[in-house]
């Protein structure tokens, strides 16, 4: 399934992102470019952070890895 329309991004290309190190929102937007412009699919990014992370921990809404987010609608 798309997850951002913008960048057109799926949830397995944000999943491979997670699986691959990114455990917070701003380290998948590097990843894979998800969350970038409209942020409408942030939410969506967070949920998959929670879910494919171990214990939940460290997915977070805030942007520790330095990407420039555009803000939530």
């Amino acid at each position: 399934m798309i997850v951002c329309h913008c960048k057109a991004v799926s949830d397995r290309q944000v999943r491979a992102a997670v699986r691959a190190g990114a455990s917070r929102r701003g380290a998948v937007a590097r990843a894979c470019g998800a969350g970038t412009v409209c942020g409408g699919c942030r939410p969506v990014i967070d949920e998959i952070v929670s879910a494919e992370t171990v214990s939940g921990a460290g997915a977070g809404t805030d942007d520790a890895a330095g990407v420039r987010l555009a803000p939530s609608r």
